[in-house]
């Protein structure tokens, strides 16, 4: 089994999977795999495991139980190119190592995020994300020529700047959070995996989702049954607090469920979508 999955990952290494208009995410190196969890895990609990015959059953384990050190000893490494704000949100994940692309040592490229007319939205009015309701055609082809007119003005002038000598750290500041970057990345796989959690939720940032979308993919080829394990136990899970399991187990011995108002919305939301409010 673990030949084949090195034989996997390894065709994937270097690879540039394409997001956005001109973003990328690639795999540029990785330690261990679904093995390596595994034989981390039978050093840690010995003869504890005995009764876990296959390293499927032993991973499920771990993850139910949140045993999450096995997972930490598998690393990836990624080099990402994204628009700035998108990385913003990035860096909040703090037990990733990060090298990012100097603006203070090279000149940035033009190159900008322009979104695609069908992920141009309004903001929705009661929540604090976007619709997910496309703008009328014409109206978000109008919102990209504006978009790409900004973006061309801020970097005429950043050039300007530069051309005249001005130090490169000071000529940027005025350019877009549109703006390209690049950098190298690496985390363990038990943050990752908690990382994806957050970033493939439905409620994360559109742009933000599509990376992640990516890079679930590649920990696939890297570790296909502990990212099995992942999606079935962790990002399909729902937690439901107390009233809610008492509501749960009301509405199952046939009694009324006695949750009202928004705390039912919440409830019945939950239930039918499998999603997390």
């Amino acid at each position: 089994m673990a030949h084949c999955i090195v034989k996997e990952a390894e065709k994937i290494l270097d690879k540039p999977f394409k997001v956005l208009d001109k973003g990328f995410i690639r795999l540029v190196d990785y330690l261990g795999s679904d093995e390596r969890i595994v034989q981390a895990a039978r050093v840690s609990y010995g003869k504890g495991t005995d009764s876990v015959s296959k390293d499927e059953a032993l991973i499920d384990y771990l993850m139910r139980q949140q045993h999450t050190s096995p997972f930490e000893q598998v690393v990836l490494t990624f080099h990402l190119k994204m628009p700035i704000f998108v990385a913003r949100q990035w860096v909040r994940h703090r037990m990733g190592r990060m090298n990012e692309l100097s603006g203070r040592f090279s000149v940035m490229q033009e190159e900008f995020y322009v979104p695609a007319k069908e992920d141009i939205d309004p903001q929705k009015k009661d929540r604090l994300e976007r619709a997910l309701e496309p703008v009328e055609p014409a109206e978000a082809a109008k919102i990209q020529s504006d978009l790409k007119k900004g973006q061309k003005k801020a970097y005429e002038s950043y050039k300007d700047l530069i051309e005249k000598g001005l130090a490169r750290e000071i000529a940027r500041i005025n350019l877009p959070l549109s703006l390209y970057t690049e950098f190298y990345w690496q985390m363990d796989l038990n943050n990752l995996f908690r990382f994806l959690k957050l970033r493939l939720d439905p409620h994360a940032q559109l742009e933000m989702r599509k990376y992640a979308e990516i890079i679930l993919e590649i920990v696939r080829k890297v570790c296909p049954v502990a990212t099995a394990s992942f999606e079935n136990i962790m990002l399909k899970q729902v937690a439901f607090n107390g009233e809610e399991i008492d509501a749960l187990r009301r509405v199952l011995a046939g009694e009324a469920n006695p949750l009202t108002g928004p705390k039912l919305d919440r409830f019945l939301t939950k239930v039918k979508t499998g999603h997390q409010m």
